[in-house]
Order: C-alpha cells, then structure tokens, then sequence
C-alpha cells in the first residue's frame, strides 16, 4: 500500500466492516476506520499498513453524520464501539453487515430484505466477563489492557456491578488475588452466580464468604494449578415457559456455561427458531444447556436429540433435559465426532448454533449431506454464517430467510438467523 503509518487522510466513510470499523478508500486502496459512520467525511490517521489493507482511526469528524451522538461514557471501553451512533442507525448497519456477508462471502444475490430486531440499549447483558487488577473489576478498552469503568456502558444491571464488586472485594481482602471473573444471572436479574480465576486458593472458606457478602446463588473457582473450588449452589434459572410462554422445566446454567446473553431477546429468539421447527425428529447441533432442544421437549416435541461436547455446558444440558428423558436424547460428545456416525434415517430439522468461528469444516460437509429437510442456523458472526450458508447451498439447499437480532446493541455484533431447506 502507498498509505504509511502515521500518516493523516482525509477520507469519505463508505459503508461499514463486520469488527466495528469502517470502510474508506484513499486513491483506491481500502482502510478500516474506527470512529466514524457512514457517510461521514473525516480526518484519520493511519495505525497499520499492510499489504491489502490499511487501518486508521478518527482524528477528527470534518462533517458529521446526523446520526453521531455523544455517547454516555468512554465508547472505547468494552462494548461501546457504537455507542456514538444513534441507535436505529446501528440496527441498519448491521442489516447491512449481515446482507454484505452473504453477498461478498456467501457469493449470494441478495434481494430479500434483512430485518434486525432491535433491544433496549440498558441493562441488557445477562452475561459477561470481567477483568481484574489489584482488586479494582472493570473491562479492557479496546485493542488494550488498560481497565475501564463497566457502570458507564450501562449494559449491566448496577445491582450486578455491585454484585461483583461485593464479591471481589470480600475476596481481596481474605488475600484471594483474582484475576478475572465470569458472572450469569437469570433473566429477571435476582440470582447471579460467579466463576472466578484466582492464582492460588487453599480452601472453599473464601468463596462462602464472598457469596455471602455479594448475595450470590453461589460461585465456582479455578487456580492456576487447575485445582477447582465450589461454594454455594453456584447456578441461574428461567423456567422454560418464560422464553416460549408454554411448557414445564428450567434452564438451569453455571456461569462458564454458554447462554444466550440478552435478557430482553432470548425469549423472541427462542421462540423464531422454535416456529422454524419442522415436525418430525430434530437434531441440536452445539446445543449448550438445552435452550432449543429443552424448550422444543418442554412444548412436546416428540424426538429431540441434543448434541454438547463442553463439558459445563454438557452437564447443564443433561439436568435440564433429565424431565423430558421420553423424547428428548442428550448425546455428550462433539458435534464431529456425532456426525462421524450419522443416524440412518435424516432428521427433518437439524438446529445448529456454533461458536463464533462458524462450524468446523468436517460438521459442515456432515450437514449438507444428512438430508435434512431444514436447517435452522443461529450465528454471532455474519462471515463465518455466510461461509458455511455457501457450503450449504452447493449442497442443494436453498435460503428461504435471514433475519438479525440485535443482542449486543452499542457493539458491532449481530445474531443472525437464516433458514435453509433443501
């Protein structure tokens, strides 16, 4: 590239990046711009050059778009990288970042609309993790180290922030040295439970009493010796009919285990991908603690097989689904080596919701010849959605929806759910 670090440019921001940046040319070579908008006229300075690509951030806004907005706190503390665009303009770039994966990655003519259901920018989070340093819990701003404020994102319930400031504290002062911590709490923000990284614990003692003094359902430890530590009844709830409105049963779920973060969009989302469900036998895929599958069984689908290979997650999954032991099969194993033994008849529905790294090359080329009559694919990350959606069709099958939901409002990340029948 002719760009060179340190070097000031004025640019027109053009449309934005799955990552949180923007895209802007400078003599037709690309940049990824941090701070700005679309649509934006700046001035940036380059960070990092590379071969095909340069990176820059906003020195100053030269003409403002009408949707920049002060944000509330540091937009560079943890979740926030948005936070200066005004909320139903985020929503639309992020339609825009799911439409251009498919596009550019999935190599898909694009003529539906995407829609991205939008969530309340508060008190969102049901999940996160902290870092922590000389007793002080914050998150880390972006690209660094350096610990930030979590209060003033306000993603988080204050009584959580309390919570774990409680239980830190009471910890540091036994001479627990904690270096980071997980928290989950249920939708209703009245139980939480912690799982702590410490460097050195000799006994169970400190957690009592940290779940004592930040009124924990209880909190999980591991140190650096890999020895673990448990105390109380380190586990969150939400009965099933609260996320499908129908149903017995809880999701019950440790803090290291995977769930669905948004408080406010985990029942639409739930409920989307349970209308999806075709009749007939269903297989979860990366099933977690059983959100789908438990909730498929619990509303009386008759053949549910639910796939985990995380072994938290993997034990959560199988309590959960311990009362639908009828028609609901809990198979503790990855979701590779399952599908190195596929069931002789294909399921009608498989339900598939990876990591952010999409599904392995291996399940991928499993999925998209196991017949299956309907795909339901849940994804955090559009690119890595669009890659296997491609691998998808080659199979045969086609897109019949694609829809956002907008789980992580302030950051650049979007759920998107498509639906694939062959």
């Amino acid at each position: 590239m002719s760009v060179t670090n340190g070097q000031l440019l004025d640019l027109v921001i053009e449309r934005p990046a799955a990552g949180g940046r923007m895209i802007a040319r400078h003599e037709g070579e690309v940049l990824l711009v941090a701070g700005a908008i679309p649509g934006e006229r700046v001035e940036a300075k380059v960070t990092r050059a590379e071969k095909r690509v340069a990176f820059a951030d906003v020195v100053r806004v030269l003409e403002p778009s009408p949707d920049r907005r002060e944000p509330p706190g540091d937009p560079l503390c943890g979740g926030c990288v948005y936070a200066a665009i005004d909320y139903p303009r985020q929503v639309a770039l992020k339609a825009d970042i799911i439409r251009d994966a498919f596009t550019r990655i999935g190599r898909m003519r694009m003529e539906q609309e995407v829609t991205v259901t939008p969530s309340p920018e508060r008190d969102y989070r049901m999940r996160a993790r902290f870092h922590v340093a000389a007793g002080r819990v914050g998150f880390f701003r972006e690209g660094t180290h350096t610990l930030c404020e979590p209060r003033q994102t306000g993603q988080l319930l204050g009584a959580s922030i309390d919570a774990v400031e409680a239980a830190v504290a009471s910890l540091t002062a036994q001479g627990v040295d904690v270096l980071g911590l997980e928290l989950a709490e249920n939708i209703a923000g009245d139980q939480r439970a912690l799982h702590f990284g410490v460097r050195e614990l000799r006994s169970a003692a400190a957690l009592e009493r940290a779940v004592a003094a930040a009124d924990l359902m209880g909190c999980t430890a591991r140190a650096m010796n890999e020895q673990a530590y448990a105390a109380g009844d380190p586990i969150v709830s939400d009965p099933v009919a609260s996320l499908t409105g129908r149903g017995e049963g809880s999701l019950r779920r440790h803090p290291e285990a995977f769930f669905q973060g948004n408080r406010f969009l985990i029942a639409p989302l739930t409920r989307a991908v349970l209308e999806a469900v075709r009749e007939g036998d269903v297989l979860e895929l990366y099933a977690g603690v059983g959100l789908f599958s438990v909730s498929l069984a619990a509303g009386g689908h008759e053949r549910v097989t639910a796939v985990e290979g995380d072994p938290v997650s993997g034990n959560d999954l199988q309590r959960n689904a311990a009362a639908f032991s009828g028609n609901l099969r809990v198979i503790r194993n990855s979701v590779e080596a399952y599908l190195s033994k596929p069931p002789a008849a294909a399921p009608d529905t498989i339900i598939v919701d990876p990591p952010r790294t999409g599904m392995s090359k291996e399940a991928g080329e499993a999925i998209a010849k196991s017949g299956a009559r309907r795909i339901v694919y849940v994804s955090c990350d559009p690119p890595t959605m669009a890659r296997d959606a491609r691998r998808l069709l080659d199979a045969g099958y086609r897109l019949e929806s694609l829809r956002g939901f907008d789980l992580f409002p302030n950051t650049p990340h979007v759920e998107t759910l498509g639906i694939f029948d062959l």
